[in-house]
């Protein structure tokens, strides 16, 4: 089981630091369309969740598994991969020189600006923003804060996951034809 938890949470931590990297080169987006890139590229990497569990059910346990059983190896593979997502988002800090916020702040100040937001509004978003910004300096709070971004996606591919793959009906190992 710690094989098959290694081998396709790297495989899907690879894919969603990529995706990480693709969405914040390409779609360079701190609204809504960012928001939606960032989570479709998670729900794409953590397809591994499901393809690990499968495997595992199917070459391991002979086509059977238990939903806690088939939940706790999702769970493994999706924290395997949510630890290369933490790691690549501080790579993606150190090579920025850690301005994300910084840089998240005024782009939304000026979105704020455009949509005529008082004055006021706009000085308690910034100071509010300053506050932030010094708590994700400290990179414990700053890794957490990752981790929650990940996790709850990882948690529920575990779960559907889960829920389908314990059927052993469903999507059944094939026998080698003879």
């Amino acid at each position: 089981m710690g094989r098959i938890i290694a081998v396709y949470g790297a495989i899907a931590g690879v894919i969603v630091a990529i995706g990480m990297f693709f969405n914040i080169s390409f779609v360079a987006d701190y609204g809504m369309m960012g928001m939606v890139a960032g989570y479709l590229s998670m729900l794409v990497a953590l397809i591994f969740v499901f393809v690990g569990v499968k495997r595992y059910r199917d070459v391991n346990l002979g086509g059977v598994i238990g939903f806690w059983k088939a939940v706790g190896v999702g769970l493994g593979i999706g924290l395997v991969a949510s630890v290369f997502y933490i790691l690549g988002w501080e790579l993606y800090m150190w090579q920025t020189g850690g301005t994300f916020i910084a840089d998240y702040a005024a782009n939304n100040i000026e979105i704020m600006r455009a949509g005529g937001k008082s004055a006021a509004e706009i000085a308690q978003f910034a100071a509010e923003m300053e506050a932030f910004g010094k708590q994700y300096e400290n990179p414990l709070f700053r890794m957490a804060m990752t981790l929650t971004e990940i996790l709850p996606v990882a948690l529920l591919v575990s779960i559907v996951s889960a829920a389908l793959l314990r059927r052993s009906s469903f999507m059944p190992a094939t026998q080698p034809r003879g």
